[in-house]
């Protein structure tokens, strides 16, 4: 362990700490106000276009070929070779490496904040005094709880947790949820006989009745209080509640199915009342619909209710119309109830797991609560004889661990049905191991989720896409044969991992000391660039990522191992014998002979140090892999450089001189002597053209990336990163590939592309071990990768990558040229390994058009070869119509919770509602384009709740959860007949009873006509000046201000005349201004990467009086900072675009205010670098030296 840090002097210790230190503290104060440009949100709720933008056709004279530089853009000027020497990187000053940081504000960046540890637990054998007096049978019964108490013993899970005392829950509490007069009512229950009792049970569905009965359901709605208190008060992090009777059937005044109180409804209005909890995620995986809360919450945007249950059709208890997926809440609730009914039996893992990652995760992810509860009932288990599915332990392990990674962690499980024993005491200890941090085990039959599952989970998609962003889907239509394809290739993969299938009841839960493996050996700094001190692959990134890791204490909550030189052997599995000697051979070498050698490889820099920093960082990948699979650590991280994942079998590439990813996952198949499954993760900003080579024949090995590709312009150039590389031979479909065609991609794309391709593949795959090239060149902040993906973001997709391989996940750094960004974002994954819940997700905008395109593409390409992508069309399925009405917006509340869930401060942004941002429509589309609306219905109901509602609309009131109690069959013809002409909740498809549609027009032309009136799509067209925020004196950069109003191609972010992306609309702080006037303020990139594309000015100088080239115009004119050819802008004649599509040459200068624009970077630039050429520019324009600029 020490070996390992010696190497860090105490000076060096002390300079990059403080130098950390000094950053954060800066970012905090400098870093801008929370600023709201106008029209966040529109007064409708406009779906974002499905348009799809077709990628440009590719010219092969502007291809850029491999040659070019790593970081940089090519052009045809014939200095090439001139330009770039004189272009050369030159070292980022104190300010420059300031605004970087700023760049990551609004960021929870302190190393003081506290690390919740401990999972509660509530289990009290008073529970256990009531019983059926007239059925020894009823299967909701005092032996379930002793079979739970059982199996923790077994498992030793009891001394791991933190036990609480059950309470009683007060009268008050209680009267959150449930009527006085039916909690009175219970309350007498106590002092009845039995025959008394029975009668009384009679009269509601499936119930029994003990004097004891009140007292237990008081007793178990307090336990989960109890729990709330304690995880809310930041006493524990997480916790379970093992009671009985179950809750979530239990209605305001109503008993039914088993349940008296309801337990989580109760829970999430003490919350709210007690803690001021804006938002409640209630998600119940009961194989029963959970009615009882669904109507307790149908009209509250502030408790999302998300259940998942057997339905059949209606065949199934309770039969309502209401627990179908067509249901979505009333008035402002609308789109805040979501069911997953499912229509047969026998529904295994990997169909819940689908629901969750497609429907569950991305809606939660919007939705951001602050606290989740969960109505865990386990008669979903396989042999349980209520829910005869085929559901296992393993799998709500694993459903548990992708709701820890939501709001900070703070998650309840709330015990509710579960009547096989054996099953049950499996369950419930599976998701206690889940939330005390024990790896997921692997599933037992691991596969894609079945057709009738899917039909489900696209029919919920359908019915909430119109009320969430995150489900917004740019799929296209797919031809008749291509589906006649799909089933027969269907037919032909069943079974395709059949044979990777665990036995049945193998839940493996290693005992571990040390969790979490750390290589990192200082000496691999001694790789430099002897000819530039500046370049981005600076020996100061892995001093700088252990540094911060010891300040914040995480590197001592790890197992340091100690870091060896990869053998050859070991290399030699990946890279050829000829091409190891090369690289050996460079130790000897001369400076010149060695500039020689590494100007022969694409953007590499060569030292006499290089071959040993290499065989040490792929030796530490091995160790760690070593260590991982022997069971030394769950997991670990390797802070190594050089980076790999360019690396080819003979060549180096990209920084990058052994792959070490590729070894270790190599390493890691010798070791367990047979092909081991292993999923390697490359989200690096780059993409690995070097690992997709080296296994795009092998199906052992599935490699997913997912980085810039901007249409094969982005480094390595050409198509190796296009969604059509699939692999070959038998390794077709193991390589996959999400290319984003431009920059800013952030946490929700790559969510988004996590929810619906990555982990879908991932776990139908079923990997063994999981090795992730983590570059942080995605980072926000970083020079050359233009992304903004924050230290949370990579927190959560570490998160759902544990999930996989029983936990057996790899970090190995690639990447990442902000020594800011990439500290912080491996101390978050870091985190993330050790178990620490991934912090929420605040701000967080809906996924770009652009990146929707790229997912989908991708999906169409490889579903051929997965099944998990075969989600079904909407016009093949009945139940699910293509073309349907949804629910007309009711007028604005009172209450500020947004449509997203989100609490919307007073003053600060638009009145609450079902509204939302209108996105953009496309890459393709102005800002300024038409919008059409959706066709909408108002469901009217007139007086009776929701309870007696969805009664009336039962399916088949005679038949209750239990076909008898005690010999005597209940029903409900009595209460249906007394509600029989009640209006049904809101759906999506054709109302039940009397009410009629109300359906309106398509959107008038005066409607469009307001639309394009507006500066901004979505924005009002009237908005006073007391609701706009910012002001010129405290203008700071947001970048995310304007992010939902369009992205690279929108008016907003053009060169020729346009504005900045991170420009943001001023309308205060001027006295008198009509409040529809917009202004405008940039703050220009202090950097970018494509500055080597600026050429010395030409011998007879710069003219900025020059016209148009094309057109002779003298408005609005550009000059190219590479051909100095001068092109009118977009708002004249476009000429200058069609110059930069035709040339790549990515900047240019305005003739007009002598700003420049980087196309590729798509913002302005101010650096030191174009000082001479506006000077010169300025001399020109006004016959004067420009002033001193700072």
């Amino acid at each position: 362990m020490d070996s390992a840090r010696k190497g860090l002097s105490s000076e060096q210790r002390d300079t990059v700490k403080g130098s950390g230190r000094d950053q954060r503290s800066r970012s905090r104060s400098e870093g801008p106000s929370a600023m709201t440009s106008t029209g966040q949100d529109s007064s409708t709720r406009q779906r974002k276009s499905r348009h799809n933008p077709q990628s440009p056709p590719q010219d092969s004279s502007a291809t850029l070929k491999r040659s070019v530089k790593k970081g940089t853009v090519s052009h045809s000027s014939p200095n090439l070779a001139e330009v770039k020497k004189k272009g050369k990187m030159k070292k980022l000053s104190q300010t420059v490496e300031e605004d970087l940081i700023v760049g990551l504000q609004g960021l929870d960046l302190d190393s003081e904040t506290k690390v919740l540890v401990g999972t509660g637990l509530v289990f009290d054998e008073q529970l256990n005094d009531f019983h059926c007096l007239w059925d020894d049978s009823f299967p909701e019964c005092p032996e379930r709880l002793h079979a739970i108490k059982e199996q923790l013993i077994l498992e030793s899970l009891l001394d791991r947790c933190v036990s609480f005392q059950a309470r009683f829950a007060e009268k008050e509490e209680l009267m959150l949820v449930h009527s006085l007069e039916y909690i009175d009512l219970m309350e007498t229950t106590q002092y009845m006989n039995e025959g008394e009792l029975r009668i009384l049970a009679g009269t509601y569905d499936s119930v029994y009745l003990h004097p004891n009965s009140y007292s237990c359901a008081c007793l178990a709605t307090g336990s989960v209080l109890r729990l709330v208190d304690a995880v809310l008060g930041a006493e524990i992090r997480n916790g379970m509640a093992v009671i009985r009777p179950p809750g979530h059937h239990a209605q305001r005044s109503l008993m039914d199915g088993y349940c008296m109180f309801n337990h989580v409804a109760v829970a999430a209005r003490y919350a709210q009342k007690k803690h001021r909890i804006q938002r409640v995620l209630i998600v119940d995986w009961d194989v029963h619909h959970g009615q009882g809360t669904q109507f307790i919450f149908d009209q509250d945007p502030s408790v999302l209710y998300f259940s998942i249950h057997r339905y059949e059709q209606g065949r199934f208890w309770p039969h309502l119309k209401a627990s179908n997926w067509s249901t979505v809440g009333l008035g402002q609730g609308q789109g805040y109830t979501i069911n997953v009914p499912w229509n047969q039996v026998g529904m295994r893992d990997t169909d819940y797991i689908a629901a969750f990652l497609h429907i569950l995760m991305p809606v939660a992810f919007e939705f951001q609560p602050q606290l989740v509860l969960v109505a865990a009932g386990y008669d979903a288990l396989q042999g349980d004889p209520k829910g005869e599915m085929a559901a296992t332990p393993a799998g709500f392990a694993h459903l548990t661990h992708l709701l820890m990674g939501l709001a900070g962690g703070r998650l309840i499980l709330s015990l509710e049905g579960g009547y096989n024993l054996h099953a049950l005491a499996k369950g419930v200890s599976a998701s206690l191991h889940t939330l005390l941090g024990d790896p997921c085990p692997m599933l037992e039959s691991p596969g894609a989720p079945c057709a009738s599952a899917q039909t489900s989970i696209s029919c919920t998609l359908e019915a909430h896409e119109p009320f969430w962003e995150f489900l917004v889907r740019s799929v296209e239509p797919q031809e008749e044969d291509e589906v006649e394809e799909d089933k027969v290739e269907e037919e032909d993969e069943e079974g395709r991992w059949e044979a990777a299938t665990l036995p049945l009841n193998t839940c493996r839960w290693p005992v571990l000391q040390d969790r979490t493996g750390l290589v990192y050996d200082e000496k691999m700094m001694s790789h430099c660039n002897l000819w530039d001190n500046h370049h981005p692959e600076t020996p100061q990134r892995i001093l700088r990522i252990m540094c911060h890791l010891e300040e914040l204490g995480l590197a001592a909550r790890c197992l340091i191992l100690p870091v060896r030189p990869a053998m050859d052997a070991e290399l030699l599995t990946c890279h050829s014998a000829e091409y190891v000697e090369r690289v050996r051979a460079t130790e000897k070498m001369k400076t010149r002979e060695l500039h020689r050698e590494g100007s022969s490889f694409d953007s590499i820099y060569i030292c006499p140090s290089t071959f040993t920093c290499a065989q040490l960082a792929t030796g530490a990948a091995c160790r760690l892999v070593e260590a991982v699979l022997s069971g030394e650590v769950l997991n670990g991280i390797a802070i190594v450089r050089p980076p790999g994942h360019h690396a080819e079998r003979d060549a180096a590439c990209g920084f990058c001189f052994f792959n070490s990813v590729a070894v270790a996952a190599r390493h890691a198949q010798v070791i367990a002597g047979r092909a081991l499954r292993i999923l390697i993760v490359d989200w690096d900003v780059h993409h690995g053209n070097g690992t997709q080579h080296m296994f795009e024949d092998d199906p052992s090995i599935l490699y997913m990336s997912l980085h810039r590709y901007d249409h094969g312009t982005f480094f390595p150039m050409g198509n190796e990163g296009a969604s059509s590389q699939v692999g070959r031979a038998a390794g077709t479909g193991f390589t996959v590939n999400v290319p984003w065609n431009g920059p800013r991609m952030g946490d929700a794309d790559y969510l988004t592309a996590w929810h619906r391709l990555v982990l879908p593949i991932a776990y139908e795959f079923n990997p063994e071990l999981v090795l992730v090239s983590a570059g942080f060149d995605a980072a926000q902040g970083d020079p050359l990768g233009g992304c903004q993906v924050t230290p949370e973001g990579y927190a959560h997709l570490t998160h759902l990558l544990m999930g996989l391989a029983n936990g057996r996940i790899i970090l190995i750094l690639e990447g990442g040229y902000n020594l800011a960004s990439i500290s912080e974002s491996m101390a978050a994954c870091t985190h993330s390994l050790l178990g620490d819940p991934p912090p929420p997700l605040t701000s967080l905008r809906p996924p770009q058009p652009g990146a929707l395109a790229s997912i989908t593409e991708t999906i169409q390409v490889h579903r051929r070869y997965w099944r998990s992508l075969r989600m079904m069309k909407m016009e093949d399925k009945e139940e699910c119509p293509s073309s349907k009405p949804v629910t007309k917006k009711l007028p604005k509340a009172t209450n500020p919770v947004s449509a997203k869930g989100r609490a919307t401060p007073s003053g600060k942004g638009p009145e609450a509602g079902m509204r939302k941002t209108a996105a953009a429509a496309s890459a393709k589309e102005s800002l300024l384009g038409h919008t059409k609306s959706k066709t909408a219905k108002a469901m009217l109901a007139q007086g009776q709740s929701s309870e007696q509602a969805a009664r009336g609309a039962s399916l088949d009131q005679a038949t209750s959860k239990e076909t008898s109690v005690g010999g005597t069959t209940m029903d409900q013809h009595a209460s249906a007949e007394t509600t029989k002409n009640s209006p049904n909740q809101n759906t999506v498809e054709d109302p039940v009873g009397e009410t009629e549609p109300i359906r309106t027009p398509q959107a008038s032309c005066a409607d469009k006509r307001s639309i394009e009136a507006s500066p901004v799509q979505g924005a009002t067209a009237q908005q006073s000046p007391d609701q706009l925020t910012g002001s010129f004196s405290t203008l700071k950069l947001n970048s995310a201000a304007l992010e939902t109003y369009g992205y690279e191609e929108s008016l907003l972010g053009e060169a020729a005349g346009g504005q900045d992306m991170n420009s943001l609309m001023l309308t205060q702080g001027f006295g008198n201004f009509n409040p529809q006037d917009v202004f405008y303020a940039v703050t220009p990139l202090s950097w970018c990467p494509h500055l080597v594309a600026v050429c010395p000015i030409p011998a007879e100088g710069l003219d900025t009086a020059q016209p148009c080239k094309t057109c002779g115009t003298l408005q609005e004119n550009w000059v190219c900072l590479t051909c100095y050819q001068v092109y009118c802008s977009r708002y004249v004649h476009a000429h200058m675009v069609r110059h930069n599509e035709a040339s790549q040459h990515p900047l240019v200068l305005s003739c007009v205010d002598l700003s420049t624009w980087c196309y590729v970077c798509q913002a302005y630039v101010h650096h030191q670098d174009l000082q001479e050429v506006k000077s010169a520019a300025h001399q020109s324009k006004f016959g004067q030296d420009m002033p001193h600029s700072h």
